[in-house]
């Protein structure tokens, strides 16, 4: 799995713009198929310029960039880990991502197993016998690295996609990008 600690990207929380006032009508939230119409034809069209290989890669990138992006914007400051999992939990459920839940942490070597049930990205799709949620990994990968500071690798493990009803991730530090 290729890292991606580029922290000179351009975007900006308010390039996401003035959501109540460019939507008074209809307002901020929008049906899981439609976001996923938009997440699964971009990953196609990323498949089919690039390769699957390359999209991947681009959809954790992607996913990262949000991950800090969330944590800056969203989570409120946390003074150690238990608070910061829990930040991150409410904030999940309460912006419809997902329910977090952790397993397993070792916070001496940074390595975490946790898992996301009823995933935006993937609940509810067919069984294709490949993990799809490239995106959560690098969501997953920025928040941890804006908490801590330090460059993580969040691997899927289990997914909708292979037959499981939550999405599994381990997590850990990344020794390239330290």
């Amino acid at each position: 799995m290729q890292a991606i600690y580029d922290e000179t990207y351009r975007f900006t929380w308010s390039d996401l713009g003035d959501i109540a006032t460019g939507r008074p009508n209809l307002g901020g939230e929008v049906p899981v198929a439609m976001y996923r119409l938009s997440q699964y034809t971009m990953r196609e069209a990323l498949e089919r310029r690039f390769g699957n290989e390359a999209a991947k890669v681009l959809l954790r990138e992607a996913g990262w960039i949000a991950g800090r992006e969330f944590y800056r914007n969203v989570l409120p400051p946390a003074a150690d880990f238990p608070a910061f999992v829990a930040n991150l939990q409410e904030a999940l459920k309460a912006q419809k991502i997902g329910i977090l839940r952790l397993e397993k942490a070792d916070l001496e070597r940074y390595s975490f197993v946790l898992t996301v049930s009823e995933d935006l990205d993937c609940s509810g799709l067919p069984v294709s016998g490949t993990t799809v949620c490239d995106y959560d990994e690098g969501f997953i990968a920025g928040v941890f690295h804006a908490f801590t500071g330090q460059h993580f690798q969040a691997e899927e493990v289990d997914c909708w996609a292979t037959g499981d009803r939550t999405c599994r991730f381990e997590v850990r530090k990344d020794s390239v990008g330290a």
